[in-house]
């Protein structure tokens, strides 16, 4: 079982590339991070905060894909993630460019967690009909791989329409960016995931254990091996226990959760976490 970390990185925190160029000194196999374009100053609902993340970090996060960017110019074996891409709010064409080059870039490091979002003022501002968003982020999916995958690439769909083109650089990675679904377990979760994606991303973790059998039969059903489901828990605040139950419940990976702040406070919780990557 694999550990790797996520932070809320912002303008006042730790930089991207000097976190996860900590990360990877200390053995971490994964470096997350988050996405919100903005919170709208009217959005009703309050963010959903959780152990390590302030309102602030919502106000001020880092563009992921511009710090991984820097991050993987100065690391050369962690992985380099998104948890999560609100990929419905994406141009899609623009998105699975921005995608290959980054993977490009490093090398095939690239993992492409993907979410559906909970704020609906920031999708609206998106033109997003929140309704629809999930089939939205499941065309743009489908767009992408073919954009990736496809010397002339083209989709055709309820929200999506791209006629027959040519985008270039394609990934390292074939036929996609490996694709990690966060959202809540589930029959129409595991079909999507089975269908355009790697594996589940379930945060916190509850659950797991019995859901894990539901995704292997949904890869199975949809002609895949189910030992290619992958599960990876973002987002945990860890202990000895619960790492242990996720070993025993085959989860792939762990992403431990890590407070952004000032450097210092980063580096002493990687530190202090490095206790459990032999357990992993």
């Amino acid at each position: 079982m694999r550990i790797g970390v996520t932070a809320f990185l912002t303008d006042r925190t730790m930089s991207p590339e000097r976190f996860a160029r900590a990360a990877e000194e200390r053995g971490y196999y994964s470096v997350y991070l988050p996405e919100h374009t903005h919170l709208p100053v009217d959005e009703a609902t309050p963010p959903a905060l959780v152990a390590g993340v302030r309102l602030e970090d919502y106000r001020r996060g880092l563009d992921p894909f511009v710090a991984l960017a820097a991050a993987a110019v100065v690391t050369e074996r962690v992985r380099l993630g998104t948890g999560v891409c609100l990929v419905a709010q994406h141009d899609p064409v623009v998105l699975a460019k921005q995608v290959a080059t980054l993977d490009r870039l490093s090398r095939g490091r690239v993992v492409l967690g993907v979410g559906y979002g909970w704020n609906r003022r920031e999708a609206a501002d998106h033109g997003i009909d929140f309704a629809q968003r999930r089939q939205i982020a499941r065309e743009k999916l489908e767009c992408m791989e073919q954009l990736w995958s496809a010397d002339q690439a083209e989709f055709h769909g309820r929200h999506v329409d791209l006629g027959p083109c040519y985008s270039w650089p394609k990934p390292v990675q074939q036929p996609r960016v490996r694709t990690l679904l966060g959202a809540g377990s589930g029959t129409k979760t595991f079909e999507t995931v089975a269908e355009v994606a790697d594996g589940w991303m379930p945060i916190g973790g509850a659950g797991v254990a019995a859901a894990v059998p539901a995704l292997r039969q949904a890869f199975a059903q949809a002609g895949r091996p189910p030992s290619h489901a992958r599960v990876v828990v973002f987002g945990t605040v860890p202990d000895d226990a619960k790492l242990a139950h996720y070993r025993q419940s085959e989860v792939n990976e762990v992403v431990l959760r890590i407070a952004s702040g000032a450097e210092a406070d980063m580096l002493h919780a990687l530190d202090a976490y490095t206790r459990f990557l032999a357990a992993g």
